[in-house]
């Protein structure tokens, strides 16, 4: 349960890690503070923090010189800042002016995994298959699919390195035409991310500016279990 102890009214949150994903730093302000189980936490004006979510893990960043970990409120729906573990995080009165930051190494790393990530899935659906699941966590990267008709390459290594084989094709295509990654409010609000005309899903993640930012994308062979198809994958950005 949230105990909130000092909000004002102000603009709704700005949730500015969706509108660029290459921005470093923001000058902002608090909006409210409070804690969670006993737990201090501050939101700001301007959040420049991706919170866990999606698929994607949450940004590490800095109020002012302050290490951060942001999480969603689930009753006031802000992204908050709390200390991580170990951490304390010091006393932000409302209306304190603060510097927001974040680890742009961390930042553009999921941005790769996680745009990577739909790029695997297009390149699943011209397979005929349908994404069921997703992580885009490093290390842990994965699409699941299932394939609404039988696919009989699958049965055996031969057919399977056969469907990965044309996956790679697929994503190496794509990546190679450099298409652009674009997002767009839509229908009732929804965020939608599109890579170029190849394929679009609703997503509140962050990711590249094209495909040609996405370096050593690697598709190990693919793997069938418990009736599902999981391709892991490895990704990273070009160097800025």
């Amino acid at each position: 349960m949230v105990h909130s102890t000092e909000i004002v009214q102000v603009a709704a949150q700005v949730g500015t890690y969706l509108d660029d994903t290459y921005l470093e730093q923001v000058d902002t302000r608090v909006i409210a503070v409070g804690e969670q189980n006993g737990t201090p936490w501050a939101a700001v004006e301007h959040c420049l923090f991706h919170p866990q979510g999606g698929g994607q893990p949450a940004d590490r960043g800095l109020l002012d010189d302050t290490e951060i970990v942001p999480v969603r409120d689930r009753e006031s729906g802000l992204v908050v800042a709390v200390a991580p573990e170990g951490g304390t995080l010091p006393s932000l009165a409302v209306g304190r002016r603060v510097r927001a930051r974040i680890d742009m190494d961390a930042r553009t790393a999921h941005a790769a995994l996680h745009t990577a990530g739909h790029l695997v899935e297009a390149a699943g659906r011209t397979q005929g298959w349908e994404m069921v699941a997703s992580n885009h966590f490093p290390g842990q990267a994965r699409i699941e699919f299932r394939t609404p008709q039988p696919d009989t390459r699958l049965a055996d290594p031969e057919g399977r390195e056969e469907a990965t084989a044309a996956l790679r094709a697929a994503v190496a295509t794509a990546i190679a035409d450099d298409l652009p990654v674009l997002a767009r409010h839509e229908g009732e609000g929804r965020r939608v991310v599109h890579l170029g005309t190849l394929h679009h899903a609703p997503c509140g993640g962050t990711h590249v500016r094209s495909l040609g930012d996405l370096a050593e994308v690697v598709l190990p062979t693919l793997k069938v279990k418990k009736g599902r198809v999981r391709v892991s994958y490895t990704a990273t950005h070009r160097s800025r």
